[in-house]
């Protein structure tokens, strides 16, 4: 027993008067539980790493409310105890989650000084950024403050968050200009893009040192060996950054929090927290590390847990009748006891194809052969799954960390690798002087952000036989050159109302639930010509236009009708056609009688009588809704 040592809990227990049981394990240290939420953790956790018999000899510890020693010689119990020490009381040890989860987290501490340089040298290149110090400032409580401070400024003794009149005494050459937390946000996005190039799981880090975001997190699983491993990743990462002008720290972690903590708050620029470490990386930072707010981080100093090592073992009920929940979460968080899912704001990305450059791309013509090539890679992957492209990001990494992004649709599924290269060539080539690779183009990614299930098909007899151009490739090349708003087809409604069963969407829309109306369309439209009954024409009016009609009858077809001035007589006449108004639509619809009749010249119309005679109290009226061709 010497070499069994006691929790450092223990004390905090005897001092809350909880009910405790000691466990001894062999070969491991002795740990002290809180019985009194002891039962329900083992009734959840109890089926994984605890036999019967020990749930038992616990529930007999609490009941005789003495400290009582079990011994559990199984491996799975060794291996769980060493979790214990890092955790708090209540907590069971060997319960953490995503332990495979590998998460890298970027802190930009001068982001918005850096990004207006950044601005300002991308418009000015003749713009010296040491010349005179500079801060950034908004209006804030006391009066105008400032937000952000370069090198210069900072040696000066100017300060974030100081009123402008203390800065400016402390330095007098200070040369202030306004923030914009917009323009920061939006480049912080792409910055968030351009970091798709290590992982496409990229957000930013929503919790800031102040009030805006100033980091991103990378969810790097199962993307590290791509790069060599995370050692010689975060070393790119690093590097690449540097050369954008931005500061960074960078850490990676098994979990948000940890990752988070010891890019703020760690020793090193750059560091790796090994799995199953993080307690002990986060063991000697300051509570603000476990991203509290600033009166819990008051709060927990003020009664000496200065470190996250000091909450440790402590009980949780006393903290969090005092500060509330979330510092226990934080904690669990960090730890890994709870999940925290990144979520970038990007579509669902189901195939994507990338490759990278040594050498930066500058002529259009070699970005178009590599367009080519992952083109071919994807429609291989899309063949092999028997999926079609709907909807295509291309994305171009510049060098100087700016993206291009580029957008293509089809209007059907498709895996012909000519047929996207295609459509991205014209893309490139309709943005003329306007496409700038800047110092070249280092990667390349296609993706694709839709696709639909397309079976194969037989394009000839011979293998060397090339598949014809076909309509919906014609589609998709207009569409995609003069907009998708601007290449429209029609889609069938639910409604017999001539002017509501059908609308127009966008080509590229393509085949939709409502499309597979069309065939039944068509079948009960072919019945009714061979039944005897009236055909609709394919051409109707924008808006149905009034005519004067003479009938022979008030309930008969019409026998003269004058359209735009100009008198007509009908020789024939077929009808009616009667179509009963929606009775859950609010208005004054009425029942319509449609005729199809032929003049003496041979034009056909179609004509309709709104209301009837017997029913309405208004005289039914007259118009005229198409033409047939």
């Amino acid at each position: 027993m010497a070499s069994r040592r006691a929790c450092s809990a223990a004390g905090s227990l005897q001092a809350a008067s909880a009910r405790a049981a000691a466990i001894a394990v062999p070969n491991a240290s002795c740990f002290v539980f809180d019985c009194v939420s002891m039962p329900s953790c083992l009734l959840k956790f109890g089926g994984s790493l605890f036999s019967n018999d020990l749930i038992l000899s616990l529930f007999r510890a609490r009941r005789g409310g003495s400290v009582g020693a079990i011994r559990f010689d199984s491996p799975g119990w060794r291996v769980a105890a060493r979790f214990v020490p890092y955790l708090f009381y209540s907590r069971l040890p060997g319960m953490r989650m995503g332990e495979k989860r590998r998460i890298a987290a970027i802190w930009l501490p001068h982001w918005p000084i850096e990004r207006f340089y950044r601005d300002i040298k991308r418009t000015n290149a003749s713009f010296a950024a040491a010349e005179k110090p500079r801060a950034l400032v908004r209006a804030g409580a006391g009066g105008m403050r400032l937000v952000a401070c370069d090198g210069r400024a900072l040696a000066a003794g100017a300060e974030p968050g100081q009123l402008v009149p203390d800065a400016m005494a402390l330095c007098p050459k200070l040369e202030l200009h306004a923030s914009d937390n917009e323009a920061d946000r939006k480049a912080l996005d792409r910055l968030a893009v351009w970091c798709g190039r290590y992982t496409p799981w990229v957000a930013a880090d929503p919790v800031g040192a102040g009030e805006e975001p100033d980091g991103l997190l990378l969810d790097i699983t199962g993307c590290a060996h791509l790069f060599g491993g995370e050692t010689k990743l975060l070393s790119l990462l690093c590097g690449r950054l540097e050369g954008f002008g931005l500061t960074a720290r960078c850490a990676i972690a098994s979990t948000p929090g940890a990752a988070w903590a010891c890019a703020r708050y760690g020793c090193q620029v750059s560091c790796i927290v090994p799995p199953g470490e993080e307690a002990a990386a986060l063991q000697g930072l300051p509570v603000a590390a476990l991203r509290l707010g600033g009166e819990e981080i008051g709060g927990l100093v003020r009664l000496g847990l200065k470190r996250v090592g000091d909450l440790y073992g402590k009980p949780r009920a006393p903290l969090a009748a005092r500060f509330g929940a979330n510092i226990a979460r934080r904690l669990d968080e960090a730890l890994g006891f709870e999940p925290e899912p990144i979520s970038p704001n990007l579509p669902h990305v189901p195939y994507r194809a990338s490759l990278a450059f040594a050498e930066g791309l500058t002529r259009q013509a070699h970005i178009e052969d590599v367009i080519k090539r992952i083109a071919a890679d994807l429609c291989e992957v899309l063949e092999q799954e028997r999926k079609g492209a709907r909807r295509l990001e291309l994305q171009l990494f510049r060098v100087d960390g700016e993206v291009t992004r580029l957008f293509a649709g089809t209007s059907l599924a498709t895996h012909e690798a000519s047929h996207l290269a295609g459509l991205f060539r014209e893309k490139l080539g309709s943005l003329g002087d306007d496409f700038d690779p800047g110092f070249g183009i280092e990667a390349i990614t296609l993706a694709c952000l839709a696709v639909d299930p397309l079976s194969p098909e037989q394009e000839g007899f011979d293998k060397t036989g090339e598949r014809r151009f076909g309509l919906e490739q014609f589609v998709d090349r207009v569409s995609n050159r003069f907009g998708a708003d601007r290449v429209l087809r029609l889609e069938p409604r639910a409604s017999h109302i001539p002017e509501r069963g059908g609308a127009t969407v966008p080509a590229l829309r393509g085949i939709t639930p409502a499309m597979l109306g069309w065939k039944t369309y068509m079948d009960e439209h072919r019945a009714a010509v061979l039944g005897g009954s009236l055909p609709r024409p394919l051409r109707l009016l924008p808006t149905a236009e009034p005519v004067d009609v003479v009938a022979e009858v008030p309930e008969g077809p019409p026998r003269i009708f004058h359209w735009r001035k100009i008198a007509h007589r009908v020789l024939r006449a077929e009808g009616p056609e009667r179509v009963s108004p929606e009775w859950w639509r609010e208005g004054n619809q009425r029942t319509r009688d449609y005729y199809r009749v032929e003049d003496d010249e041979g034009r056909r119309f179609w004509l309709y009588r709104d209301g009837l005679y017997h029913r309405d109290n208004e005289g039914p009226r007259w118009f005229l809704h198409g033409v047939f061709e």
